[in-house]
């Protein structure tokens, strides 16, 4: 069998629409800034995609920035403000908010103020999806979106971020999603584009390809395409679980991400099983892809109580649309083999 990818939750594979809207647009010259006929152009198919964004997110064209990834949003809409966080949150956003709510050992958080709090829509390592309140400051919908419904003129949130690698578009651009009314201080100013909230010549290649993504994974949400890639994580995990005496499967009966799998095997590292995959075949992870290549104990299963030697435990299994079933059985049985052999020489 050819490798197998199963870590959609680092990134996505490039889906066909964003590659052909992109390709469409390296052959537009215009700056969406000139008021020339190429300019226009330029600006038309830049609102195209903010416009198909919109319809995705449940939100309104003009209320959406479009920035160099979900790193800047968080940046555009933390900065400078005091709000409260948990440690269950991307570094991203963690480097903006005191870490002062208290995560349980369900994966859940419970605000108190929701105005002065961020709080993701779900977890990129266990996929444990939050109850968010009316009125939260912020929230990263980075794995989310596309996964699961969302809906944010309906959700009550005031800000909200997303990225477009994480749904099957290009590296290098996502969104900022604000409640009308509201305002951010610009960190990269200049020529006043976006708004004025974040200026530099906007990337159309990958705004187009953005834009393609956002509806290609709102049609894959309305067609049952998760529903299936949760029938397939259910096969994985009813397989592994007779063979896998140990093995915590992080956050089984909470509400998850329909596509992840947080598996921890006390003892045997995630570094070692990601490589143990890796030779087999088959990409997946030990926790989230964002720390520069780095495996580190999860400071997410920390926070939900897990010692440190489990949290450096942990193998994460993120599928796709394209994943079948074929190929999940394949990482069953190679994942349960390198088990066996490390298990036996633990012996």
């Amino acid at each position: 069998m050819a490798r197998v990818y199963l870590d959609h939750n680092a990134t996505a594979p490039l889906r066909p629409e964003a590659r052909a809207a992109m390709a469409a647009a390296m052959d537009v010259v215009g700056n969406p800034s000139s008021v020339h006929a190429e300019g226009r152009v330029a600006k038309a198919l830049m609102e195209r995609a903010r416009g198909q964004l919109a319809e995705a997110l449940g939100a309104q064209a003009a209320d959406i920035v479009f920035v160099s990834g979900a790193t800047e949003a968080a940046a555009l809409a933390l900065a400078g403000r005091d709000l409260q966080g948990a440690a269950i949150e991307h570094d991203a956003v963690r480097a903006w908010v005191r870490e002062d709510l208290l995560v349980a050992p369900s994966g859940r958080v419970t605000l108190e103020n929701p105005a002065a709090s961020t709080l993701q829509l779900a977890n990129s390592e266990t996929g444990i999806v939050q109850d968010l309140p009316q009125g939260l400051a912020v929230s990263d919908w980075t794995q989310g979106f596309g996964k699961i419904p969302v809906a944010f003129d309906w959700s009550g949130v005031d800000m909200a971020f997303v990225s477009a690698h994480k749904i099957g578009g290009p590296k290098g651009i996502g969104a900022l999603v604000m409640r009308r009314g509201l305002d951010v201080d610009a960190r990269i100013r200049g020529g006043g584009q976006e708004m004025g909230r974040r200026s530099g010549t906007e990337n159309l290649i990958g705004i187009a390809g953005f834009g393609a993504a956002a509806q290609a994974a709102t049609q894959d949400l309305a067609s049952g395409v998760w529903e299936r890639v949760d029938k397939l994580r259910n096969i994985l995990e009813k397989t592994l679980e007779p063979r896998a005496n140990g093995t915590i499967f992080v956050g089984k009966e909470e509400t998850r991400l329909p596509n992840t799998s947080l598996m921890v095997t006390p003892g045997w590292k995630g570094e070692t099983q990601v490589m143990q995959m890796d030779l087999a075949g088959f990409a997946v992870s030990a926790g989230s892809a964002c720390s520069s290549g780095k495996v580190k104990a999860s400071g997410v299963l920390r926070a939900m109580g897990l010692d440190e030697e489990a949290a450096g435990c942990a193998l994460r299994v993120s599928l796709g649309p394209e994943t079948t079933e074929a190929e999940v059985m394949a990482f069953a049985e190679a994942w349960i083999g390198a088990r066996d052999r490390w298990a036996a020489k633990r012996r």
